[in-house]
């Protein structure tokens, strides 16, 4: 039996010496050291700052400040956190705290930022909270407007510069005490304040120069200059109005639709195309219906009124309510008396139907008429509202008005319309939400319920943000002019055909009386619209402008322009004080080489810069010979779309141009109705579709035949003919809401462009420049209607004919001879 001891320590001894290296066992065993300085050496190891009292010497090393080591990084674990958990904390800190409101878009940028950067901790350590409180800031630091979108630079770039001011989830506390966020300085922007451009980019903080310059894109300001309210005119071209003068092209123009679950129009941030899929067709269908039926909804005979179960048994029929009823819900209602808002289509069998976005049901108008009578046109592509009972199918056998049953499709039977109108127009104050705005300046406006005052259509400002400042400037720069001088004036010229000498003897004439005008009276800008000549450019038919070949047609069409620079070379002050705006027609290029003078897709743009290049140069020669150059603006020609617009003093005026011979197309394409005698119920009258009440529809001409003109339903044989037709046209285009209400074949439009063709808000003024309809000077509902029709007068011979527009008041229809 062995027995196993634990080794001795003398064995524990050799061993650890045998594992010692020979150097380190020869090395001496040093001296031991002072006591003062064993104690110094001691002191200095155990305690960072030794004492300096005597008694324990003074240590051999500096004194150094305390610094405590750096925090390490808090890790942050990112979550995913839904936004309708976070509205409620949002809803309080920017609605009840800041008053602001939150698009569904911001909110959820906002719950992505917070759970990517303050993870699980963002409710219960409040790190939420704080980052919605220094956005808010910013956001109105930024004077961002009240509805906060999830879409704009300024919000994406509030959040990016507050991601460089972060650390675990909470903003960095500068060492003066005041945060690291966007509304202040800190010491860091402090710091870099001297540093170059990529210094601050990469401490992820933003110039405070650049906050006032981009921090009114969301509304459109800074497209338009406009300062702060207290900012002082400078001596040089600020007092010229013709600075907020601005022309928007077609395809410059933003594109809206209508969220019926919101109730509020939507921006389209998808890039258009000119081919785009068959779905966007039935978009801009749908888009136009809802736009419609919204309107309708907000008119008074369509509101459920508290009054109205007394009216029952009154005679007055003042207080019926209408109600729409969407044409599936026909189905099974017989001999049922309905009222329908539908689009007037065609349908394959060549019957005439109308149809919603519930169905399709054949319509039969024979005994329908119209309300008021003769007032307006009805063509297929209108949406119009048609009053009749609806026939089952069985009553229809033997007519010819069956159809097939199914929701979505054309349903049995037949719809026997008594009464069709056309939707009632809308006036301007009410769809922005502003009453007392009429489109004139100094006006008392205050807000209203309701309404898209918030909505930047034209994209140079909404009428809630600017408005009201764009009309004090109005009133200070145009309405305060001393007697005599005429700035604001517009000058619109019809269809000048290049191709005929006569049209540049008369635009010669024309701009020779405004020439002639003093320093700071000439006219503000000039329109001049096409057909530039009177056939297709490069169309591949004998006569007229062209000889048949595209070359020979492209080099004289080049030729009109350069005679028509000559022609403007004669008047070099008013090249460099006015602003020509050209918008083409449908004989001009390049469209009318395949179009051959026909109706081409609208809208369609401007005159190739091929062509007016020799324009372009007069106007450049004449701002260099006066010395506007550089920051000094002159006159300018744009050639622009068709349809177009020009916005004076950003939302306060809105004149659309539009040049279409729209009035033979609705003749060729109106549906007949029955005679007056049907009339005489007023049962499904409906307001502002009357031309008897207040609103009626003025004409601005012969002050003698305002003063014998009668009712036109009283009498309308003592109306002129021109008087009529000028208002049937202007209610049928105010009342649709759009510049192209035909079928697709008769007037093709490009689907993913309809909403330049809108007329909704209704706008200030509209330039309808019509051939084929007399020259009038109408205002409905607010809205100014102008056709110049053509500059040469037919039946005339040498005289010129234009009309001479002030925005905020009426146009005048002037002539003179050649």
């Amino acid at each position: 039996m062995m027995i196993v001891s634990s080794p001795s320590k003398s064995l524990k001894k050799k061993q650890s010496q045998e594992n010692t290296s020979p150097e380190k066992r020869k090395r001496p065993k040093p001296p031991p050291a002072p006591f003062f300085g064993a104690r110094k050496n001691v002191a200095a190891a155990e305690n960072p700052i030794p004492s300096s009292s005597p008694a324990f010497a003074t240590p051999a090393h500096p004194l150094r400040p305390f610094q405590p080591p750096a925090p390490a990084k808090a890790a942050i674990l990112p979550i995913i956190l839904p936004p309708p958990t976070l509205r409620p904390l949002a809803f309080r800190t920017f609605t009840k705290k800041h008053n602001l409101t939150l698009t569904s878009s911001a909110l959820q940028e906002l719950a992505s930022f917070i759970g990517r950067h303050c993870g699980s901790g963002w409710r219960e350590e409040g790190l939420a909270e704080k980052v919605l409180e220094e956005v808010a800031r910013g956001w109105k630091n930024r004077n961002g407007g009240v509805i906060v979108d999830g879409a704009s630079p300024e919000l994406k770039d509030i959040l990016k510069n507050l991601e460089g001011n972060m650390s675990g989830g909470r903003i960095i506390t500068g060492g003066n005490g005041q945060r690291g966020g966007l509304s202040r300085q800190n010491s860091l922007m402090l710091e870099a304040s001297d540093e170059a451009d990529h210094s601050k980019t990469r401490l992820g903080l933003r110039p405070t120069s650049l906050a006032r310059e981009d921090s009114q894109a969301s509304f459109g300001m800074s497209g338009i200059g406009l300062g702060g309210e207290d900012d002082e005119l400078d001596e040089d071209g600020s007092k010229d109005a013709r600075r907020w003068l601005k022309v928007v092209s077609a395809f410059e123009q933003p594109r809206f639709t209508y969220n019926v679950a919101k109730k509020h129009f939507e921006r389209i941030t998808t890039p258009p195309s000119l081919l785009p899929p068959p779905s966007h067709k039935t978009d801009s269908f749908r888009n136009r219906y809802h736009i419609i039926h919204q309107r309708l909804l907000r008119n008074e005979s369509f509101q459920t009124s508290a009054i109205t179960s007394f009216s029952r048994s009154s005679s007055n029929a003042s207080f019926r309510s209408h109600k729409i009823t969407p044409i599936a819900n026909l189905l099974g209602r017989h001999g049922t008396t309905h009222l329908l808002l539908g689009m007037l289509i065609v349908l394959p069998t060549g019957a005439l139907a109308i149809s919603d976005l519930t169905g399709a049901i054949t319509l039969d108008l024979s005994h329908a008429a119209a309300i008021p009578h003769d007032s307006a046109w009805f063509t297929p592509g209108m949406i119009v509202l048609v009053d009749g009972i609806y026939e089952e199918e069985e009553e229809s056998v033997g007519k010819g008005l069956s159809g097939s049953s199914g929701v979505g499709g054309t349903i049995g039977g037949r719809f026997q319309g008594f009464f069709i109108g056309q939707p009632p127009c809308e006036k301007r104050r009410a769809t922005l939400g502003v009453s007392g705005l009429d489109g004139m300046a100094g006006d008392e406006e205050h807000t209203i319920g309701g309404g898209f005052g918030w909505i930047d259509f034209l994209g140079v400002g909404s009428e809630r943000a600017i408005g009201s400042k764009m009309r004090k400037l109005e009133q200070r720069l145009l309405r305060q002019q001393p007697a005599g001088q005429q700035r604001s004036r517009i000058v619109i010229l019809g269809e000048l055909n290049l191709d005929q000498p006569r049209s540049l003897q008369a635009l010669k004439k024309v701009l020779s009386l405004y020439a002639t005008d003093g320093e700071g009276e000439t006219p503000m800008s000039f329109i001049i619209t096409g057909n530039f000549t009177s056939c297709g450019v490069m169309a591949s038919h004998g006569g007229g402008a062209t000889t048949g070949t595209g070359g020979a047609g492209s080099i004289e069409y080049k030729e009109y322009f350069d005679a028509l620079a000559s022609t403007l070379a004669d008047f070099p002050t008013l090249l460099t004080t006015a602003t020509f705006v050209f918008v083409p027609g449908d004989n001009d290029g390049w469209v009318s080489a395949f179009g051959g003078g026909a109706a081409v897709p609208l809208p369609r743009r401007g005159v190739p810069g091929l062509f007016t290049s020799r324009v372009r140069r007069t106007f450049a020669a004449a701002n260099q010979e006066a010395g506007l150059t550089g920051e000094k603006k002159g006159g300018e020609a744009v050639w622009t779309s068709n349809p177009s617009r020009l916005s004076l003093f950003g939302p306060g005026h809105e004149v659309v141009v539009f040049r279409d011979d729209i009035s033979a197309r609705l003749r060729r394409a109106n549906v007949r109705l029955k005679g007056k005698e049907a009339d005489g119920d007023g049962d499904v009258e409906m307001a502002g579709a009357t031309q008897d009440n207040g609103d009626a529809m003025e004409v601005d001409g012969d002050e003698q035949q305002q003063e014998q003109r009668p009712s036109p339903v009283a009498d309308p044989n003592a109306v002129p003919y021109d008087v009529l037709a000028a208002r049937k046209l202007v209610k049928t285009i105010l009342d649709q809401g759009y510049l192209a209400p035909f079928r697709q074949s008769i007037r093709p439009v490009h689907w993913d462009y309809t909403s330049p063709l809108y007329l909704y808000p209704l706008p200030t003024a509209v330039v309808l420049v019509d051939t084929t309809a007399p020259p009038f000077c109408v205002t409905y509902e607010g809205c100014h209607v102008m056709n110049p029709s053509s500059i040469l007068v037919s039946g005339k011979k040498g005289v010129a004919r234009w009309i001479e527009y002030e925005p905020g008041r009426t146009g005048k229809v002037r002539e003179c001879t050649f």
